[in-house]
């Protein structure tokens, strides 16, 4: 069965090849000038991709770039060999740029000065359109009925020369993004969504990755294993060793320390940098490397005082979470546990996702503090302030006006569902 939608393999047409074949890189200021000239005189919106390294670099710069449009056929562009692009940028001026989750993609490529103007993202758009697979392999099957390889996503990017599957691969990912964004365009204005769209499109293009708080170690993978304050420590110091250290080489972190070896270690009894390189997680060969320098980590972290160590919660700005809202305010759960239900009934008349009819973290924020008066207007007021769009406002406003009248307090099993499923 194919792992896309359940068709058996051999029901599906052969995987899609590049109509114009794999184009050769551009990797100099002519060949990119040439292409640019090109790009300006086609017609029609511009797709457009970017390749990462995040399993192997630090950073998340972009390693390659391709663009497809109707008139100028397809480019892949590397950024690294020819770093000004403003003649790129300068040819796509007021078109529309299409691109497949565009949030992976736009701050790599706002790094390198390219910005759009308009956008399409295909995979809110299958989001919008309540498709359950909204990978971009997904729905060129089920929208288009076309096969695309994938598997070179993963790779390092950031090496040169790049392999002819990896530019292959490349190639395909805008190979029908154009094609992709105009079914995925007539199926939402069919189910009355473009204007719903045409919103959430225009949003992206504010969009800004969230930004890094001193409370990003807390996300070091298994930390809820580790309970006491210096051991918290330990992980805290050895986290922020091993960011340092990654930002300086470029590197991964996980390709110097695993998360792992950060818990082993917080957990260990090691008394030197010879017996923690037995902890497990330190036997690899960058983490031996720089044994020394997490060791010192460790040592600063058992040498704080009390009043320095961190707390097992973290800090948080508005709301805690959810989970403790039963007890700490029972009626601020009542008006979530009721606004939750409504939006998720909402939502599913929409045949959408809930994440995407309403921010979560919105709707906390506004049954944890509700305005005063909590009247529609109030209610519509504090949804714009917090981001939320014209047709999510329209979708939402009244019937958490509703929620925020809730006097009954619900019994915690009743609502156990909605907290795992919106939290």
């Amino acid at each position: 069965m194919s792992a896309l939608d359940g068709t058996p393999p051999e029901a599906l047409p052969a995987p899609l090849e590049p109509r114009e074949g794999v184009p050769e890189v551009i990797a100099d200021p002519a060949a990119l000038s040439s292409y640019c000239r090109a790009l300006a005189s086609g017609c029609g919106p511009i797709a457009i991709d970017a390749e990462r390294a995040s399993g192997f670099r630090y950073s998340q710069r972009a390693y390659l770039i391709q663009i497809r449009r109707e008139g100028a056929g397809t480019a892949l562009i590397d950024p690294i060999a020819v770093s000004d692009l403003s003649g790129l940028q300068l040819a796509m001026a007021g078109a529309e740029w299409i691109l497949h989750a565009a949030t992976q993609d736009l701050a790599c490529l706002a790094e390198v000065g390219l910005r759009p103007d308009v956008l399409f993202d295909t995979e809110l758009a299958g989001r919008l359109l309540g498709r359950e697979r909204v990978g971009l392999a997904a729905l060129m099957l089920t929208e288009l009925g076309q096969v695309i390889e994938k598997g070179h996503g993963a790779t390092d990017w950031s090496v040169r020369p790049l392999t002819p599957a990896q530019l292959r691969y490349a190639a395909l990912d805008v190979e029908l993004l154009i094609e992709l964004r105009d079914v995925l365009e007539s199926e939402l204005r069919s189910a009355d969504k473009w204007d719903i769209a045409v919103q959430e499109f225009t949003a992206l293009l504010s969009f800004e990755p969230r930004p890094r708080t001193d409370e990003e170690w807390r996300r070091t993978s298994g930390l809820h294993r580790v309970r006491k304050p210096r051991s918290l420590a330990i992980v805290r110091e050895l986290w922020r060793a091993r960011d340092e250290l990654a930002r300086e080489r470029d590197v991964a972190v996980g390709r110097l320390l695993p998360d792992s070896a950060l818990i082993a270690a917080a957990e260990s009894d090691a008394t030197s940098p010879e017996t923690l390189m037995g902890v497990d997680g330190f036997h690899g060969r960058g983490a031996q490397r720089y044994v020394r320098r997490w060791w010192g980590a460790i040592a600063t972290a058992r040498s704080l005082p009390e009043a320095e160590l961190p707390q097992r919660a973290a800090r948080v700005e508005g709301p805690p979470p959810p989970r403790a809202w039963a007890d700490r305010d029972p009626q601020a759960h009542a008006r979530l546990s009721r606004a939750r239900s409504d939006l998720a009934a909402t939502a599913e008349s929409l045949e959408l996702p809930v994440e995407n009819l309403l921010s979560p973290d919105t709707v906390r924020r506004l049954c944890w503090e509700p305005p005063v008066p909590a009247d529609l207007e109030e209610v519509r007021a504090f949804l714009t302030a917090h981001g939320a769009r014209d047709w999510q406002v329209d979708a939402c406003a009244e019937l958490l006006v509703v929620a925020l009248e809730q006097t009954e307090v619900p019994k915690a099993s009743e609502n156990s569902g909605a907290e795992v499923t919106h939290e």
